[in-house]
């Protein structure tokens, strides 16, 4: 069932208890769907906020553009935490992939575009939705306020719904442009603050000198989408170690290495221990992957031994190099920008703006090349950002998260990668402290859990949370019966 307005009195009357979700992408739809398939008596009114107007595709599967793949082979992708080629499989059955020739590797594997990863997701819900087990409520999320012993919600429409538990998976921030580059370009026709947004591209001409602000994923996206738009005008992408994402292995590889055996417990001894794996690696003729791959799989055990302060180390020092070998590009994504460098139309370099100017629409830089003392002065006519999350921008994003903030629910985890939580997801805040009807699923839990960035492990941390919220529940029942008498 869909609902463009949930009042109060159809919830904060209800004999069962009521578990808001607030985000409909993956990590929102994929927790809905667990705690609705969870045995439970009695079962909850389980409510997810998303305006989009189906659930599952979020920021990172809510795009149309072609050139936007999901970035490891579909059979490691499924909602359905024991059955890892779920989603490979409903490709068959769906024939979701035809007429995407490209999709299909040389080697097997099927990169598919992301809008298919979220259709898969949408049409997961659906018969949930369908039957009342799942409530979409396509109205965002204005307020979020605790009243007595319940949460109270208030749609941007002005409709109140209250809720036992609360579920927070919502999206980092959009990119930050550096320095005073906002500023700047504010109303330029051609800065594009946020290529996620649908048509962010489209002002952007074929033969524009276009400069992008990141190395990293979204970067990769953009050029490889204004390749397939046609564009043939010189590319600069630009950050501060040069880092661009790497590719897959030409040949499939199983996870090596052990890092949990004798865990490491500084981020140096980490380190050694990746590094000494990979060269075991290359020594059996294998290449890097697997070992990555490795750490990303154990990668939440891990993080769970290591201090506080060798966490912020990692973040500090090693977590842009951790990004370029974990997230790695589909290979349409590689090919087209391997193109562009071999034909001269891309360049990729290390460094920050020293400073810049508008001149007639032209965007005139200085480039402070990393570790020299050399500028360069380069004149655009496009400029994009793509410098991933703004991670400090959390709580101020969106106002029921900076409410929480102001009345001591949530503040930002100490490693700055997201809100803090206990290992349950259950939120800390400097006043209320561990708040056990709030908790936080998804990329934003990433601080206390580590790899969260990515499935399977969005799709399992989703699964965890809904076990959380059931058990939570059941304990809570006899309670929660006499409390609505």
């Amino acid at each position: 069932m869909t609902l463009s307005a949930i009042s109060e009195p159809a919830f904060s009357k209800s004999k069962r208890p009521v578990v808001a979700v607030i985000g409909g992408g993956v990590s929102g739809a994929a927790t809905a769907f667990h705690l609705a398939q969870a045995s439970q008596s009695p079962m909850p009114e389980i409510i997810v906020f998303e305006p989009r107007e189906g659930l599952g595709r979020g920021l990172a599967y809510d795009t149309a553009e072609p050139a936007h793949r999901i970035n490891v082979p579909a059979a490691r992708m499924s909602l359905l935490t024991d059955e890892p080629d779920h989603f490979l499989r409903w490709i068959e059955e769906q024939a979701a992939t035809s007429g995407d020739a490209d999709a299909l590797r040389p080697d097997g594997n099927l990169f598919p575009r992301r809008s298919v990863f979220g259709d898969y997701v949408n049409a997961m819900l659906q018969p949930l939705v369908a039957s009342g087990a799942v409530l979409h409520s396509r109205s965002a999320v204005a307020h979020l306020l605790r009243e007595g012993q319940r949460w109270c919600l208030i749609g941007d429409d002005g409709a109140r719904t209250m809720a036992d538990i609360v579920v927070i998976a919502t999206s980092h921030p959009p990119p930050v442009a550096p320095g005073q580059l906002q500023a700047l370009l504010k109303g330029h026709p051609r800065f594009v603050p946020d290529p996620t947004r649908a048509g962010a591209l489209e002002a952007i001409r074929p033969s524009d000198r276009v400069l992008v602000v990141g190395n990293g994923l979204t970067s990769a996206d953009v050029i490889a989408s204004l390749a397939l738009r046609g564009h043939k005008g010189p590319i600069t992408a630009i950050s501060r170690r040069g880092l661009r994402s790497r590719g897959h292995a030409l040949v499939p590889q199983d996870p090596a290495g052990d890092f949990l055996t004798n865990p490491a417990f500084t981020a140096r001894a980490l380190l050694k221990n990746i590094r000494g794996t990979i060269r075991q690696a290359t020594a059996d003729g294998l290449t890097w992957h697997g070992v990555i791959d490795q750490v990303r799989a154990q990668g939440q055990a891990l993080w769970q031994v290591l201090p506080l302060v060798e966490r912020q180390r990692i973040v500090r020092h090693l977590r842009p190099y951790w990004d370029v070998h974990r997230f790695r590009v589909a290979p349409q994504v590689e090919a087209a920008l391997d193109e562009a460098i071999a034909e001269g139309r891309l360049e990729i370099l290390a460094g920050s703006i020293a400073a810049s100017h508008v001149e007639n629409d032209a965007v005139h830089c200085r480039l402070r090349l990393r570790r020299s003392h050399e500028t360069v002065d380069k004149i655009y006519d496009a400029v994009v950002v793509t410098t991933g999350p703004g991670h400090g921008g959390i709580l101020a994003s969106q106002p029921f998260l900076a409410e929480l903030s102001e009345s001591g629910y949530l503040e930002l985890d100490p490693t700055g990668l997201g809100l803090f939580c206990t290992r349950n997801s259950e939120a800390i805040g400097p006043a209320a402290g561990v708040s056990p009807s709030l908790l936080i699923a998804g990329p934003l839990a990433r601080g206390t859990f580590g790899e969260l960035m990515g499935l399977p492990q969005v799709t399992e941390h989703a699964a965890f949370v809904a076990s959380v919220v059931a058990g939570r529940l059941q304990a809570q029942a006899p309670k929660a019966a006499q409390n609505r008498l």
